[in-house]
């Protein structure tokens, strides 16, 4: 079933993250952030966010903006928010460079 391939992943997700893989560490975090393979966690999601987007991964990069943007697993905060997003543009990430726009 899928929620038995879901938490099949997130197991192996949650071994390479470990390992510090920063695709590994993103992907986990939208397990924790959509409740798949795993009991749905934002501040969680939040934590494996960072852990990717500190290593330059810019869809957690643009994943943690819209946290802070939006108060999910985190206390609102549009100034982080915008310093996340501008990581994950400054990489040519489309959506953050949008959202961006909007903001600024």
């Amino acid at each position: 079933t899928q929620s038995t391939w879901g938490s099949i992943a997130a197991e192996w997700y949650q071994k390479s993250a470990e390992q510090g893989h920063s695709g590994a560490q993103y992907s986990l975090g939208v397990c924790y952030e959509n409740g798949k393979g795993v009991e749905k966690n934002r501040g969680t999601a939040v934590e494996w966010y960072r852990k990717s987007a500190e290593q330059g991964h810019s869809g957690a990069q643009f994943n943690l903006g819209l946290c802070y943007e939006n108060g999910k697993g985190v206390e609102k905060n549009e100034g982080t928010a915008v310093d996340w997003y501008r990581k994950a543009a400054e990489q040519g990430h489309c959506r953050a460079q949008n959202i961006l726009k909007i903001l600024l």
